[in-house]
């Protein structure tokens, strides 16, 4: 519970920018994958470009720490590989 905690307040202590910018990109990465827009393949690849943009910005942000920033950046390269190959089978 404390390292939610942590991030929570971390969160908090942000520049209004970055709140906005990982909000909405949290927010258009689980509506654009709901089952609503399931059957268009251009809406499924920007849900999966905005979820690596959430992760390569906390991968910015948490650079102190090798790990987790190796980590969030790993997520958030697997997240356009998908997006890539989602809006390739779009094309189809």
């Amino acid at each position: 519970m404390q390292p939610i905690k942590a991030m929570y307040r971390q969160f908090l202590s942000e520049p209004i920018w970055f709140k906005v910018m990982i909000l909405s990109a949290l927010l258009l990465s689980i509506v654009f994958s709901s089952s609503y827009f399931s059957d268009h393949g251009y809406y499924q690849s920007l849900s999966k470009i905005a979820a690596a943009i959430f992760f390569g910005s906390y991968g910015i942000k948490m650079r102190r720490n090798k790990k987790v920033s190796g980590a969030f950046f790993i997520i958030a390269v697997i997240c356009i590989y998908l997006a890539w190959s989602s809006l390739s089978l779009a094309d189809l």
